[in-house]
């Protein structure tokens, strides 16, 4: 396994980041545990959560994968500090999360106990903000026309960020947290950001994590040249885009038990003509080329410039071994080129 740095921070973390969303859903707390220690004996020490998780979201799964991490946890308290775990405060408009309120100081305090109570540790190394408080152009709002900037007050938006870095201030001062980041944010949340840190000498954000595949290549190349340039971790979720670079979905295709049977929040906006398409064309390559789909998706992921670590997912143990095994299959120059070619042809094809 190989580690990189975690932005500006003391931390390295491992090129895989083991994602949890499925856990206390899809998955048990045997299934969990089977997969937490198969990942730290494969060299993972970065565990990423959410108060929002599991998924799909919902009042009846609300912080129950936090829970089963807390339980595994309190079951291997030794190896808490060879971890790093990350969670998130969820952004407004869920309902049964705060009143569907916006984060600001209060809330990030409350979170954080919230957190810390379910994952039955003293600390969070890298806690973040799972969405802004305004609207950001993630989750099938990236088209232009979508999503109105200049209808944002940016004075207001500033002031709650101040707001917010403000309570992770706390947080950090009280040891409840170590170090903080973004997610489904953009380059002016980033600087933004960055910038009130060093005017206010409050916690900096250390990382962002955004939806990176090879059907959803937006930040390339401006949002993460930005974070290689400001030591930002750039954080890829959902490499496999939400399992359809799988090849698991082609022609209609519904495995039992599979992502796309449950309810979807925002519907399934990956699933167009186009999509489908380059998923077949990256089927090919892979099946040419001695992957499987999964593995070349996760392989070109790792090898981009900037990425500091993937957040993986899996249902299976067939599963993670799979896309685990992935990142020490680093494609070859020609590969990568074909890869680029299918690339070009469907740069955003949802």
């Amino acid at each position: 396994m190989k580690y990189s740095a975690l932005g500006r921070t003391n931390l390295n973390v491992s090129r895989v980041c083991l994602g949890s969303m499925t856990w206390g859903l899809q998955n048990t707390q045997q299934d969990a545990d089977e997969q937490i220690d198969y990942a730290i004996s494969q060299g993972v020490n970065f565990i990423d959560t959410a108060e929002l998780y599991a998924v799909p979201p919902s009042a009846d799964t609300y912080g129950k994968t936090e829970i089963i991490i807390g339980d595994w946890l309190a079951r291997h308290q030794a190896q808490r500090k060879d971890l790093i775990i990350a969670s998130k405060i969820a952004g407004p408009g869920i309902p049964w999360i705060r009143d569907g309120g916006p984060i600001n100081s209060k809330s990030v305090i409350t979170a954080v106990d919230a957190s810390l109570k379910r994952l039955q540790t003293d600390y969070i190394d890298l806690y973040q903000l799972h969405w802004p408080n305004r609207t950001s152009p993630h989750f099938g709002k990236h088209s232009p026309g979508q999503v109105r900037f200049s209808e944002f007050d940016s004075q207001e938006h500033t002031a709650q960020m101040l707001d917010i870095l403000q309570g992770l201030q706390s947080c950090v001062e009280a040891g409840k947290i170590l170090h903080c980041g973004l997610s489904d944010d953009t380059t002016w949340g980033i600087n933004t950001y960055l910038k009130l840190s060093e005017q206010h000498k409050l916690p900096r954000m250390a990382s962002i994590q955004n939806e990176f595949n090879l059907l959803h290549a937006k930040d390339w190349p401006y949002l993460i040249e930005n974070c290689v340039q400001e030591d930002v971790a750039y954080l890829p979720w959902s490499p496999l885009a939400t399992g359809m670079l799988a090849g698991k979905y082609l022609n209609g295709a519904r495995p039992d038990g599979s992502r796309w049977t449950f309810m979807q929040r925002n519907g399934l906006f990956r699933d167009t003509e186009q999509a489908q398409q380059a998923v077949a064309a990256y089927v090919d390559l892979a099946n040419a080329n001695g992957y499987t789909p999964s593995q070349l998706a996760l392989a070109w992921c790792d090898q981009v410039d900037g990425v500091t670590s993937t957040i993986i997912g899996a249902t299976t143990m067939a599963q993670l071994k799979e896309n685990i095994a992935a990142f020490d299959m680093p494609l070859s120059d020609a590969l990568a080129e074909q890869v680029q070619t299918v690339l070009k042809r469907f740069p955003a094809p949802f």
